[in-house]
């Protein structure tokens, strides 16, 4: 450390600083340093500091194993939460954890980190009642059932779902369909932001007297062309759809297509909780409900490291709705 403070013109406590990533150092004299533990290949040993300090550094994104679930959205939420981390003297990792949080015992009580940011969270949790149990830090993307003495992040799908409903209703429309993924029988069963977002929309279109038809969608593009004929079948005269999968919005344009209803002359097609890079992927480019996932990300390793660092003794819970991007899929509702 005494040869990488000579070379860089700083002191000992300075190198020690941009190390550890303890105090505030300027951007030039952080770069001074690394230039210099380069030059005379320096390096920082995570196990040595870990031993010394009990603590790693490290935090955990956890993600559950079942199913296809990392999207693009998904990956906006890790990038960022990782980019805060780095900003913060911390690493961060994505670590596939099973469902039932059978496997997390052996990831916390190994000492391999410091707290867990647990994303894909269901209604009633057994991961959360796992990481309360092992006293361990941890911050949720979600929400539970009963999340009042939980730390969490989430989008707003309740505004999410009200504002969708409104932008609909001032093109005219007034039979809506709302496409979800099919969970059922499967380990993620009881996943919140479905559980939410069904309850709104159905809440939402019965106070405006609105017709809602709510169908589950399958995997892939196939999903979504099944989804698209079960909503012609539960209401021929549906003129607006909002759909909540990344991966059955492209097949349920096909299977509208593929039924003689255009988008956005016939049926008006509207992507919940996606991103922008999703939506310019179809013909036509979806009007979107675009998840705040960068902000999220951000605020969920805040949360997390603010408890790890002695930050302030409340419990972050903070909301976030989508905002809506127009594009090509939603217009007027057509005369019936």
């Amino acid at each position: 450390m005494q040869q990488v403070a000579d070379r860089a013109g700083v002191s000992i406590a300075t190198v020690s600083f941009v190390v550890n990533g303890t105090k505030y150092v300027t951007p030039a004299t952080t770069a001074r340093v690394r230039t210099a533990m380069r030059e005379l290949k320096f390096r920082g040993n995570v196990v040595a500091r870990a031993l010394a300090s009990r603590r790693t550094r490290i935090i955990a994104l956890l993600f559950p194993t079942t199913g296809n679930r990392f999207s693009p959205t998904t990956s906006e939420f890790f990038m960022s939460a990782a980019e805060r981390a780095s900003e913060r003297g911390y690493h961060l990792v994505l670590w596939p954890v099973d469902p039932a949080g059978d496997d997390l015992d052996d990831l916390v009580s190994g000492g391999l980190v410091d707290g867990v940011i647990l994303m894909e969270v269901r209604m009633d949790d057994p991961r959360v009642a796992v990481l309360s149990a092992l006293e361990v830090p941890f911050t949720l993307i979600g929400r539970t059932r009963d999340s009042a003495d939980l730390p969490f992040v989430d989008i707003d799908f309740e505004t999410t779902i009200e504002h969708s409903v409104d932008h609909l209703e001032s093109l005219g429309h007034r039979r809506l369909a709302l496409v979800l993924e099919d969970l059922g029988g499967t380990p993620m069963a009881g996943y919140a932001p479905h559980i939410r977002t069904e309850s709104t929309f159905r809440s939402t279109v019965a106070e405006r007297g609105l017709a809602g038809t709510v169908v589950y969608a399958g995997t892939g593009s196939e999903g979504g062309q099944t989804a698209a004929a079960d909503i012609l079948v539960a209401d021929p005269d549906v003129t607006a759809v909002l759909v909540m999968k990344d991966d059955a919005a492209g097949g349920l344009l096909v299977g509208l297509y593929a039924a003689g209803r255009s988008v956005p002359d016939d049926v008006s097609v509207l992507s919940i909780a996606s991103s922008a890079r999703n939506a310019d992927q179809h013909h036509p480019r979806l009007d979107t409900m675009i998840a705040p996932s960068v902000e999220l990300g951000t605020r969920a390793a805040d949360a997390l490291i603010d408890q790890l660092d002695g930050g302030p003794d409340e419990l972050p819970h903070f909301l976030l709705p989508c905002t809506l991007r127009r594009a090509e899929s939603t217009a007027v509702a057509p005369l019936r």
